[in-house]
């Protein structure tokens, strides 16, 4: 088979490798062209010289190209996947700290909340483009696998545009995982039906072979486990209350909820600081500052990883390379994917973007019909959508009345902020994020105006739980002595992907 794959953002390296490994382990795929850009040319070509050595050294005819012309990479593409962070870390620490100053402590702020909003406003001001780009010199019919964040909000930007999206997220597979842990049995012994909106989404159906595993067992089954006891109080409250447990970490969900981080002194009741994805403040924040220092300084050693043979690589479960292969092979696969609801969750609005299990073969992505959310599980992804849909349209305008509103309507900031301080801390996330935000350009202006006379006292406050930034060589100690941990016995669970 030969086709093109283009990768936008294929500086984010540790993720490119993982999903080009991937895609090389597909025998039929050996001879296809993958195609890396970025604007970072320092990034694009360590992830060049990387996915080269691996099709060196494994003697394939893959063809691998890198251009910060994203047009040109583009060009002739059959598959396109999203990987960017627009305005990188720098926009990012202001999605986490602004916030701090109105007392909006977030562990994430990739998907909703004040973060995730304004971080749906720079992705969605890029998704244009790269969909302008994608009808004008893709292939026709070209399919986007879109991994950025937030992912609702970037996908149901991309289906506007009138390009073939589909949404990729790995945490319905690693909450699958989770469930077999905590129920002492294989992985491949259990079955999961899994349904909702992307990182509110529900395991509706749990089976052990065949059995039907219910509230008060699964709940026990986290209770006593050593390691999700303490890391999972939040989904475990929420497991006990709805009776269906979330696919996402402790600290994703804990910030797209109204009740267990408004409270500056309860936050520690309900997080862990084990690992940054059970509530840490702006633990992902700090996770991806370390692990950008940590591949600087150990790239030689990454790129002489890329010399081993693909056989020791073990094919992940990143949707990617199996839905490529679905396509073009027509070997079955199934997933949870984000698409349009259209009726797929009834009891939805018909707009939105689900996350729920699908199909894939020759004939395209089909998705399972019909499931229905319990009443908490769908008011919970409701109060989202409605967020999620105010955010996009004003990504879309650069309506700044509408993004305060939509603001405003979020679960956790409406918790914890007035309307005044509401639209002081929007005005000063746009101003700060100027550069990345064009659709907002004659607005800002007036925003900066009306900062000079503040309505709101903010204060200067690092969050409940903070972590400092380690160094490359605390992370490298830290890495051996979780090995060591590891070797003993007593890791079971703990480790984590973002």
């Amino acid at each position: 088979m030969s086709f093109k794959i283009c990768i936008i953002g294929a500086g984010s390296v540790g993720f490119t490798k993982k999903l080009c490994s991937d895609l090389l382990k597909v025998r039929e795929f050996e001879e296809i062209e993958i195609a890396l850009t970025d604007i970072n040319e320092h990034n694009l070509d360590m992830i060049r010289q990387i996915i080269e050595r691996i099709v060196s050294v494994n003697g394939l005819k893959t063809r691998v190209t890198a251009t910060t012309d994203r047009r040109a990479a583009l060009t002739g593409a059959r598959y396109i996947m999203n990987c960017v962070r627009i305005g990188g870390l720098e926009a990012f620490e202001t999605d986490i700290s602004i916030p701090l100053k109105y007392g909006v402590d977030q562990c994430v702020g990739d998907t909703i909340c004040a973060g995730g909003i304004m971080y749906g406003q720079r992705g969605i001001s890029a998704m244009l483009e790269f969909c302008r780009d994608i009808n004008e010199v893709a292939e026709p019919g070209a399919l986007l696998l879109n991994y950025a964040n937030p992912m609702v909000m970037m996908t149901w930007a991309a289906l506007g545009a009138g390009v073939n999206t589909v949404g990729l997220c790995h945490g319905v597979p690693n909450g699958h995982r989770q469930i077999a842990r905590a129920l002492g049995v294989p992985f491949e012994e259990v079955d999961i039906v899994c349904s909702g909106i992307n990182h509110q989404t529900w395991y509706l159906d749990i089976r052990h072979n065949g059995r039907k595993i219910g509230r008060e067992e699964l709940t026990e089954a986290f209770e006593r486990h050593p390691v999700y006891s303490e890391q999972e109080k939040v989904r475990i409250d929420v497991l006990k209350r709805f009776g269906f447990y979330s696919t996402e970490s402790n600290g994703h969900l804990s910030e797209y909820l109204p009740w267990y981080r408004k409270r500056p002194e309860e936050i520690t009741n309900w997080i862990n600081l084990d690992v940054w994805i059970n509530g840490e403040t702006g633990g992902y924040l700090r996770y991806c500052t370390e692990n950008r220092n940590w591949f600087e300084e150990d790239f030689p050693k990454f790129l002489d990883e890329a010399g081993k043979s693909l056989d020791a690589h073990e094919r992940t479960d990143e949707h990617a390379s199996w839905i490529l292969e679905a396509l073009e092979t027509g070997r079955v696969y199934r997933g949870h994917f984000n698409v349009r609801n259209g009726g797929i969750i009834p009891n939805l609005p018909e707009d939105c973007i689900v996350e729920s299990p699908g199909f894939v073969d020759r004939f395209g992505i089909n998705m399972v019909e019909g499931i229905t959310l319990p009443p908490a599980c769908q008011a919970t992804c409701n109060a989202s959508v409605n967020v999620q849909r105010m955010a996009v349209e004003a990504a879309l305008t650069g309506d700044v009345e509408l993004l305060k509103q939509a603001v405003l309507h979020d679960p956790l900031v409406g918790a914890i902020c007035t309307p005044d301080e509401v639209w002081q801390m929007v005005d000063e996330m746009l101003v700060a994020q100027e550069q990345w935000l064009p659709q907002y350009a004659d607005a800002i202006p007036a925003a900066r105006e009306r900062l000079k006379t503040p309505k709101v006292q903010t204060r200067d406050w690092a969050g409940a739980a903070r972590l400092g930034v380690r160094s490359v060589e605390e992370l490298r100690e830290n890495k051996k002595a979780q090995e060591a941990t590891k070797d003993s016995g007593h890791g079971l669970g703990t480790k984590v992907m973002s």
